[in-house]
């Protein structure tokens, strides 16, 4: 079977969309340093949050030089990990985010008020930056490339403890840089912010709950959810190992304001039910919205 071939009109408009997404991203991302983080008592987590320690260390050294800088050793070292196309469109981004923090928004006031505020919205601008950056596959390097490395030496441990240990090491870098327990407080603020705004919106459009029903009469169970919430429904047959009953398996998504009108109409014609709810961070299909 012929292989397929990428137009080149295809390829140009995902360039052309690859570089709106790097621009708006980076904008939002040198607007959380240069503005929020800059001149704060703290500093942000990650390679970027290095680079503002040093300036505080070394002032006057540019923060997004010192970020590119940051960024050599480590592509060297990781670089094998995290493949040739990934490396290739992280370097852009990262060109970009140099061009964006040193000279279109050196110049731009910095925030100087409550430093929980300047945490908070530096949060906010460097997790909707990233997140539209890390939207096409692309990433700001630093910590990215050393947990992906990591991963590999370590495969023992998950994504999120590598990540969490190396930004734990820099945010309590910035508090022994500017001699305050509150830089670390501050810097885990602005940490958590931009970790949740990140995720809100990468995959928080898309969110939901999963209920997982194990009923005796799953097709009353799907009619009253039905009725109630209007969702659909999927039934599985289900044999309990221990007490060897044949019984259903009914898997229902929905919004988050739902579930718990869901738990109820399960629990309404079944009360020996058993209900499992979860996460479904991305649900997609047959026109599904959460809302």
């Amino acid at each position: 079977m012929p292989s397929k071939v990428k137009q080149p009109g295809h390829v140009w408009r995902t360039l052309a969309v690859d570089l709106m997404y790097d621009i708006v991203g980076n904008a939002l991302y040198a607007v959380a340093i240069c503005v929020f983080a800059k001149h704060a008592p703290f500093a942000p987590s990650e390679v970027s949050g290095l680079a503002v320690i040093l300036n505080h260390i070394w002032n006057g050294l540019p923060i997004g030089v010192l970020t590119l800088v940051l960024n050599v050793p480590i592509i060297l070292v990781s670089y094998r990990a995290v493949g040739k196309v990934f490396l290739l469109k992280s370097l852009r981004t990262i060109l970009i985010s140099t061009l964006f923090v040193d000279v279109l928004f050196a110049r731009v006031p910095a925030y100087t008020g409550d430093p929980l505020l300047a945490a908070l919205f530096m949060g906010v601008f460097l997790g909707s930056g990233l997140a539209l950056v890390y939207m096409r596959g692309s990433s700001t390097g630093g910590a990215d490339f050393l947990v992906m490395a990591a991963k590999k030496k370590f495969p023992f441990l998950s994504m999120g403890q590598l990540a969490m240990g190396m930004n734990g090491l820099i945010i309590l870098g910035s508090g022994l840089a500017y001699q305050s327990l509150d830089a670390v407080l501050y810097g885990a603020v602005a940490t958590f912010t931009s970790s949740t705004v990140m995720d809100k919106i990468l995959y928080g459009a898309g969110s939901g709950k999963l209920a997982l029903i194990i009923t005796s009469n799953g097709k009353k169970t799907a009619e009253e959810i039905n009725l109630i919430v209007r969702r659909g429904a999927t039934l599985l047959p289900a044999y309990g190992a221990y007490s060897g009953q044949q019984r259903e398996l009914l898997m229902c998504v929905c919004s988050k304001s739902e579930i718990y009108k869901v738990q109820n109409a399960a629990q309404r014609v079944d009360p020996q039910a058993f209900v499992m709810i979860t996460e479904a961070s991305e649900i997609y299909g047959n026109g599904f919205r959460t809302s």
